[in-house]
């Protein structure tokens, strides 16, 4: 009997197919993304998502709609769901929002430009903020020594021509980048904090208050500098990822044996690579010859250097210690473990956490809002006290200028991209901001059993034979049943045979029984071989086979039982050693606040019974199909809400997909496990998820504090300006100082270290 399972889903554009191939015992799974066709743009200026909805607006009808556009923000690249895009169109719609968009395939032309250049396509920021400082002191001065320091700051002076010419020239250097989107905020109807800046500039201008028009311009262009900068950090971050693995390796050439030194994409699939004492690993590959330790800490997070012999795998990034070794390369250069995690991060962006589209609802109606306030408080004194139009209208622009939502904008996202950058440092891949929040809000979590509490690596603890059988015919039956089989069990049982050198072949007609055992012919004989539950059903079951069983499974065994359609032939039980950290997780996940703890398997109960003793957990459901499993969380989220389901990643999937989080643990390596999970524990060190947990909430934490302070600081200066206590450069530096609070408060979480 065969059986097929395609779970079809789409991620990002793409669709992703997973087919798993089930023949009795093995399972074959096999993971195909089928990317849509796309161009990539890398947008010079995208910093936030302010940018972001411009850019939907603009470009998104020229495409065909706004939801064929995606964003990395970390790598300010724009992606368009078509190959037939009008590249010149999109350029010139990105234009006018005041950014400009490169074809991602001609970024690495821009090596060709000059040095003015190139200083200003990545300083241009800072050139523009550091003129507008230089013209906006020298106006001060030169107004200084005109009309003495208080002429300078009164705002009832008129300005001499010479000064307003430098306080302009500080303006137009401060307002380069604000500007076109201001206006293109205007055309849309839809205020922003471009366009409220823009507008007290503006009336500062009218009121003849240049000095001002030139602090408020000048400090506004170091908030966005500062934003930029904040960014910037988080995509060093990522970047240093990409500087992990080196950009040459050592490629034995196979026709003469010589080491030639060529470039990692140049080097490929099948070819053999020298790695010497202390260099990084260049690619993906199995060992071929020679033995080490590696430190695998910048891909898993693990602290503790892994052994390496020949046919084991290594990682492009990692870090070779000791020995010299030679490994056979199986990923290209695009393909690695660590290119599918930078992938993953930069993707990552496009998950936009709860709290950062609350942020973004609150200022599409808070900025219009604020509006209409500075609006109000502009005509209703005059007109209805008879107080002074100038002075309303100063304390209008006071207004618009606190109401600045720049703080509040920034507040959360360059928080959740500080913890994206700092969880994958420490190993745990997360893909988006609203997986990020998910893990503070957990009520309840599902671990399977095997590869999460125990290091899944089975072995044969006991053989006893039936019915006048010996241990070697036992071996020799369950092995040639098992033959083919990828499964756990099987190889464990198949390595037995071959350790103790029993010979034996294939059997024929293979038919599996799903999830209870499997049937095939020996010699032209049936024999089975399966799980308590299935000798019990076949009507072979007696109390000898029974007791031993009992016996086993009691002891934490898993039991396999080979029979003939005469008799029981004997058993065999499995053992998985659990793993040490196991216990102490349990521990920590519960003192973080986790209600129930439980544990998921399809192994017998008394296997799942002695681990979930030994682990402490809350509960233990055994003998569970997929099907099953899935039940299970259906009932735990019925009953605490918010459900995580630790799991491989493939063989879990549909749980994962129905709890509010799926967790892939030991993900290195597996694509199926990056790909089909919300969150990826790169190794298998499970005390990596109380750390997700309190990280989740150190990042949450952070968040409420930064909305917090952006809204608090907004409310006591709007309060000051309608007592006529403020004024714009102070407003400006209250807004430029709360950006700076919530920024550095953000970047604190790429200090976290698992």
């Amino acid at each position: 009997m065969k059986e097929n399972a395609v779970w079809v889903c789409v991620k990002n554009l793409n669709i992703i197919l997973i087919d798993r191939n089930v023949e009795g015992s093995e399972t074959r799974t096999k993971v195909l993304v089928l990317s849509m066709p796309k161009t990539y743009f890398k947008i010079r200026g995208l910093d936030c998502a302010e940018e972001v909805n411009a850019l939907r607006h603009e470009v998104g009808p020229i495409v065909g709609g706004a939801d064929r556009l995606s964003f990395h923000i970390l790598s300010a690249k724009m992606i368009v769901d078509s190959e037939s895009a009008d590249v010149e169109a999109i350029r010139k719609a990105v234009r006018r929002t005041g950014m400009e968009a490169i074809l991602w395939e001609d970024t690495a032309a821009q090596t060709t430009q000059t040095s003015l250049q190139r200083i200003w396509s990545e300083h241009s920021r800072l050139l523009l903020s550091s003129i507008s400082l230089i013209c906006l002191t020298a106006g001060f001065v030169y107004h200084v020594a005109l009309e003495g320091l208080w002429g300078a700051i009164r705002e009832d002076s008129t300005v001499p021509l010479g000064p307003s010419l430098l306080y302009m020239a500080s303006i137009i250097a401060g307002a380069w980048f604000v500007a076109p989107k201001a206006l293109l905020s205007a055309r849309r109807l839809r205020p922003d904090m471009n366009l409220l800046m823009m507008i007290a500039v503006i009336g500062a201008g009218i009121l003849g208050i240049w000095q001002e028009a030139a602090m408020v311009a000048f400090l506004f262009s170091v908030a966005l500098l500062l934003e930029s900068w904040s960014v910037g950090r988080a995509r060093h971050a990522v970047r240093a990822l990409l500087d992990l693995a080196p950009k040459m390796g050592r490629y034995i050439c196979p026709h003469d044996g010589d080491i030639e030194e060529k470039p990692i994409e140049d080097i490929v699939v099948g070819a053999t690579v020298v790695v010497r004492p202390g260099e990084r690993i260049p690619l993906d590959g199995i060992v071929s010859k020679g033995m080490t330790s590696i430190n695998q800490a910048p891909i898993t997070g693990e602290s503790v250097p892994v052994f390496k012999g020949v046919g084991d795998e290594v990682f492009a990034g990692t870090i070779n210690n000791e020995g010299g070794f030679e490994f056979t390369v199986t990923r290209a250069a695009d393909d690695t473990t660590l290119a599918h995690i930078i992938h993953m991060i930069e993707e990552a962006q496009a998950h936009r956490s709860t709290s950062e589209r609350w942020v973004e609802k609150f200022a599409r109606y808070y900025t219009p809002a604020m509006m209409m306030l500075a609006v109000l408080i502009a005509v209703v004194p005059p007109l209805v006290m008879g107080a002074g139009w100038m002075a309303w209208f100063y304390n209008a622009l006071v207004i618009l200028v606190i109401a600045c939502p720049c703080a509040l904008v920034i507040s959360t996202p360059v928080s959740i991209t500080a913890s994206l950058a700092a969880a994958a440092r420490a190993g745990v891949l997360i893909k988006g901001g609203l997986y990020a929040e998910i893990p503070s809000r957990l009520s309840a979590i599902a671990l399977d059993k095997t590869g999460t509490l125990t290091h899944g690596v089975p072995e044969i603890k006991h053989i006893i034979p039936m019915n006048s059988h010996t241990e070697a015919e036992l071996l020799e039956r369950a092995a040639a049943v098992e033959a083919m089989s990828e499964h756990p069990l099987a190889r464990a049982i198949v390595g037995k045979a071959r350790l103790l050198g029993i010979h034996f072949t294939r059997a024929a007609s293979f038919q599996s029984v799903r999830g209870k055992g499997a049937q095939a012919l020996l010699n032209g004989r049936p024999f089975w071989l399966g799980s308590h539950r299935y000798v019990h059903e076949i009507g072979m079951d007696n109390d000898e086979a029974c007791a031993h069983a009992h016996k086993l499974e009691d002891a934490g065994h898993s039991v396999v039982f080979i029979g003939n359609d005469e008799h029981i032939c004997g058993i065999l039980s499995i053992g998985d050693k659990i793993r040490e950290q196991s216990a102490l997780a349990v521990r920590q996940l519960k003192s973080d606040g986790l209600k129930h703890v439980v544990m998921l398997t399809g192994d017998n109960d008394g296997t799942a019974r002695a681990v979930a003793e030994a682990t402490g957990v809350d509960e233990y459901r055994a003998e569970l199909l997929p099907e099953d499993k899935v039940n299970a969380v259906r009932e735990l989220m019925s009953q605490y809400g918010t459900v995580a389901v630790v799991g491989d990643g493939v063989n879990d999937a549909p749980a994962m997909a129905t709890s509010s989080l799926g967790i892939a643990m030991g993900a290195v390596g597996s694509d199926a496990a990056i790909e089909t999970a919300d969150i990826a524990l790169m190794s298998d060190d499970i005390e990596k998820l109380p750390w997700l947990i309190r990280h989740s909430k150190r990042t949450m934490r952070t968040v409420k504090q930064n909305i917090a302070v952006a809204l608090c600081l907004k409310v006591i200066f709007v309060g000051l300006a309608l007592m006529g206590l403020a004024t714009l450069w102070v407003a400006i530096a209250a807004d430029m100082g709360a950006s700076l609070l919530v920024i550095f408060n953000g970047l604190r979480l790429l200090n976290a270290r698992a």
